[in-house]
């Protein structure tokens, strides 16, 4: 047949074939089919393989590729990557859909970064780290040596470790080194607080002083107190001390002249913990911005508003339990929004706004863990034998440390949580450096730290 009227036919035969019926097409071909050779069924069969798979990702809009791709796992995600170079162009370019993932894991999102192969990039890393977390070997451990007498008091800031002994020194060590910075002699140190210039130490001669890192000398000696002193924190802004003691009070100081300026009463139990922090939400008896001091016992937590007006009534008695069997762990969250501390009922969250408990955090299958650090996302606790990573969204326990059988304190001060940014998601940087320190019976120090992501 000519080409002209082979056109001519298969027109006819075309508009002839639209109109028919679905039953009637399919018989049409049918018939067609088995009239076919070799040569007309390979022919269909190449071309049918390509009208029945169609890439539909390339031929989407991008706007309605990423939609559809928001309701795929990343998992599921990664492995679509590998089905051709198109597609993982289109799946590494949804920013939202990593960066919902990684806020799944728990991770802090910057949501002014819109590169989306950055935030491929660090949900690749955040299942690393979450990985080597649920397998129990996100971290190492380290250890500070110098100290010739027990270990009494710890803390820690931007990197750096103090540490106040019975063989009356302080040091202060570089964490990422192992280095000792400075050594000073001091009191009996039972509680240690520092910035880049001074050292405040309460002691078991129920004093407390303040002391020049660079020469060493004190430069200020606060005397008052009846019994030991356990805590001890300030603020520069305020010029003022607090400190807890032995003999139930919390005293605050004038912290330049060294001079007492009240002694708060009310407490039953030794104070173990002092914190001075400023509020950071609204309510009747407080504002943004209000300095509140925080004292605890083994059984109650006192709140008590500290500024200007040094004389001040106690806002409001917190406790667990009217039971006096139920202690407190001496341990204490106070981060100007909310109150957590830790007991054998659990672990508890007051709202500082409202004084309302908010949750009780119960783990029977770890029983009487003691707090270290609370977030949005996460939580440290450990008790004798384990270092333990909890997912406040969850409430489960996701990893576990083992701890060397480090020495006991009832007050709380041989042992604490390092870097704290963490607690409120990770991000792929925050997750380095001091994780958890604690005094040993050699009188050296122990040191968790986050392993490096390989």
């Amino acid at each position: 047949m000519e080409r002209k009227d082979f056109e001519t036919w298969l027109d006819n035969i075309s508009v002839t074939f639209l109109s028919l019926t679905d039953l009637q097409k399919n018989e049409t071909l049918d018939h067609l089919i088995s009239l076919s050779g070799a040569v007309q069924l390979r022919h269909l069969s190449n071309n049918l393989e390509t009208l029945l798979k169609r890439d539909f990702l390339k031929l989407l809009p991008l706007e309605l590729s990423f939609y559809l791709l928001k309701w795929l796992d990343p998992q599921t995600l990664l492995t679509c990557c590998l089905v051709s170079k198109q597609w993982n162009k289109v799946i590494s370019a949804c920013t939202e859909v990593w960066q919902t993932a990684c806020k799944n894991l728990g991770w802090q999102i910057d949501d002014s970064v819109q590169d989306a192969l950055h935030w491929k990039k660090v949900y690749l890393k955040a299942i690393l780290r979450m990985k080597q977390l649920e397998e129990h070997e996100a971290f190492e451990t380290s250890s500070l040596i110098g100290h010739s007498a027990r270990v009494y008091a710890l803390y820690y800031r931007d990197g750096l470790l103090c540490t106040g002994s019975d063989d009356l020194s302080a040091k202060l060590w570089d964490v990422s080194t192992g280095q000792c910075v400075y050594g000073i002699q001091t009191h009996t140190c039972a509680a240690v607080k520092f910035d880049e210039q001074k050292l405040v130490t309460g002691s078991f001669d129920n004093t407390v002083a303040c002391w020049e890192w660079s020469s060493g000398a004190r430069t200020q000696h606060f005397r008052g107190h009846t019994g030991a002193v356990f805590s001890v924190d300030y603020s520069d802004e305020l010029d003022i001390l607090v400190s807890g003691s032995a003999d139930f009070a919390v005293k605050v100081w004038a912290l330049s002249a060294g001079t007492c300026l009240n002694t708060l009463t009310g407490h039953t139990e030794w104070v173990t913990k002092v914190v001075l922090q400023k509020c950071k939400v609204k309510s009747l008896l407080h504002s943004p911005g209000d300095y509140i001091l925080l004292s605890a016992d083994k059984y109650e937590i006192k709140i008590w508003p500290i500024g200007r007006e040094i004389n001040c009534k106690c806002l409001k008695t917190l406790s667990v339990s009217e039971d006096r069997s139920i202690c407190l762990q001496p341990r204490l969250h106070f981060d100007g929004k909310y109150i957590v501390c830790s007991s054998a009922l659990g672990l508890y969250q007051w709202d500082f706004a409202s004084y309302d408990i908010l949750r009780v955090i119960k783990t029977p299958e770890v029983a009487n863990l003691a707090l270290l650090g609370f977030g949005d996302v996460f939580a440290l606790l450990f008790d004798n034998h384990y270092l333990y990573i909890m997912d406040l969204r969850t409430e489960s326990l996701i990893s576990r440390w083992p701890l060397p059988e480090y020495r006991k304190s009832k007050r709380g001060s041989s042992f604490l949580a390092g870097e704290a940014s963490w607690l409120n998601g990770l991000d792929g940087h925050n997750d380095t450096g001091l994780v958890f320190a604690t005094s040993m019976p050699d009188h050296s120090i122990h040191l968790v730290l986050w392993k490096e992501h390989g």
